[in-house]
């Protein structure tokens, strides 16, 4: 008896143990967390009640209770901001989910030189913004060399793309697909890998094409990571920021002004630090909302997928 309850008090003795042991190895991570994240959320939290002069320090607060709440619905700029955001969001994560699928797919066969198209396919998400940025410039140019082959086709009258109320967002759209595809093309091929080669022989035997594969078994094989993707990509989408700024400003007008950008301008350029702040506390209750919905979509459809098993 005495024996095993030395052995019961050893072992949570040593569970005690390990469980700080664990706690000091990511200790370093909590604080930076704490200092660089939690801590000026709440502070931006309490800064969007009030009105501050940035300039003047802390001594410039002073509480203005849900004014910046309530001017939100009448300011023209924050509507197109979110307008803006939500036609980028539906421009971009269809393309990006599909592409990098269907490239994922062919980079997983024994494509001759992949390693070279996989290199090329990832090179965007690693190069610096401001350069991908810099790219589209020179493509999207009103004399670029998009616009010379769209007059080598025969269009006598091409967009002028970045100056142009109805081409600016497709403009950033396209060099935003372009830079993030690397990423997605990486992780669907993660999941590619884990996907058994026995289902698709089971599908060859049983008469299925190469798009049937693809359907039925590579496509549901490949829901959690599509999941992932989607919330991640949605998320991204609400925080563009670098692209806009070096593109196009948010303009022209407003054709370009999204949340994030809204935000810097707000804070940075006009000095207007409270309603910045209340701008950033909708985005984070918009990017959570649209991440719980997703997760919940998600849970039922495991639960449905479940019950048929």
């Amino acid at each position: 008896m005495t024996t095993a309850f030395n052995a019961q008090k050893r072992r949570k003795t040593s569970l005690t143990d390990n469980g700080w042991k664990g706690f000091l190895f990511v200790l370093p991570n909590l604080v930076g967390f704490t200092i660089f994240t939690i801590i000026p959320v709440i502070f931006a939290f309490g800064i969007s009640f009030t009105k501050w002069d940035f300039y003047k320090g802390l001594a410039g607060i002073s509480f203005a209770g849900l004014k910046n709440y309530m001017d939100l619905g009448r300011d023209l700029w924050f509507k197109s901001s979110i307008s803006n955001n939500i036609l980028y969001t539906l421009g971009t994560l269809p393309p990006l989910i599909v592409l990098s699928m269907l490239i994922a797919v062919a980079l997983n066969t024994n494509l001759l030189g992949r390693n070279v198209v996989r290199s090329c396919v990832f090179l965007p998400y690693v190069i610096n913004t401001v350069a991908i940025a810099a790219i589209g410039l020179l493509i999207f140019n009103m004399s670029g060399p998009l616009n010379m082959l769209l007059q080598a086709f025969g269009v006598s009258d091409p967009p002028k793309w970045l100056s142009s109320l109805e081409w600016a967002m497709p403009a950033v759209m396209i060099m935003s697909v372009w830079q993030g595809l690397g990423y997605d093309v990486i992780i669907y091929l993660s999941g590619l890998q884990a996907i058994p080669e026995e289902l698709y022989e089971a599908a060859t035997i049983d008469g299925a094409n190469g798009v049937q594969r693809l359907l039925h078994v590579t496509v549901p094989m490949l829901r959690a990571t599509t999941f992932f993707l989607l919330v991640t990509n949605i998320i991204s989408s609400f925080q563009v920021f670098g692209l806009i700024n070096v593109l196009t400003q948010g303009g022209p007008a407003r054709a370009t002004t999204v949340l994030a950008y809204y935000i810097y301008r707000l804070a940075f350029v006009y000095n207007k630090m409270g309603p910045a702040c209340a701008v950033s506390v909708v985005l984070f209750l918009i990017v959570l909302t649209v991440t719980l919905i997703q997760w919940k979509f998600q849970r039922k459809s495991e639960l449905e997928t479940g019950s048929m098993k």
